[in-house]
Parts: C-alpha cells; structure tokens; sequence
C-alpha cells in the first residue's frame, strides 16, 4: 500500500510503499527524546517529493544514520541507513502518516541504548 508522509508544516513530504502494523520505539538518546515511532523499508520504497533542499541531517553516535528533519517545524519524518548486510534502508517515523492508526500497531521495543 502507498502512503504519504510529511513533517508539520509540509515542507518535507513523502511517499512510502509498505504493509504498516509494527512499530519500533527506540530507547536510544535521540529517539527516546524525539518521540518517533519507526518502521524500515528498503530505500527503493520510499520517494521523497520535495527538494532535498528542504532536508536538514543530524548523525551520531556511530555516524551510520542519517537522521533527517525539518528546519522549519522540527519534525523528523525519516532517516536513511542501512541494514546489517548493507542494504539501503528508510526509516520512517509513522507518528508523520495520518493514514495509519497508530492504536492498531503493534509496538516493539527495542534497546538503541545499548548500541
């Protein structure tokens, strides 16, 4: 199924193909402050449809996760990476697609901490 994603104020919006009913809540120092809520798919599935200009990155830690977010409202809507067999990956935050009920996911927790 397509959906369609964005930041706040629109001015990163996405399109991502992909069956959604898990949820990833990270502990790491970044997510466990921002407050996403994640799911990967492989890069050839997700399209970005505003300029790339419009994309601000943060890295850390190891530097592997490009961590993207809107300058303008703060929202980070996705993040790119890849998986550990070197596959390009999109993390996207579902908390940014309005389609998708959030109450029916299942949530998985996951340890980023300790990495």
């Amino acid at each position: 199924m397509k959906y369609e994603g964005s930041c706040h104020c629109g001015n990163i919006a996405f399109e991502v193909d992909g069956e959604f009913d898990t949820g990833l809540d990270c502990n790491c120092s970044l997510c466990r402050r921002r407050g996403g809520l994640l799911a990967f798919v492989p890069a050839d599935q997700f399209t970005l449809t505003t300029p790339a200009e419009s994309v601000s990155t943060y890295t850390f830690n190891r530097h592997v996760i490009e961590h993207h977010f809107c300058a303008k409202c703060g929202i980070a809507p996705y993040g790119e990476g890849k998986d550990p067999k070197g596959n390009s990956m999109a993390a996207i935050n579902l908390r940014c697609i309005p389609a998708i009920d959030l109450e029916t996911l299942t949530i998985t927790k996951v340890d980023g901490r300790s990495f």
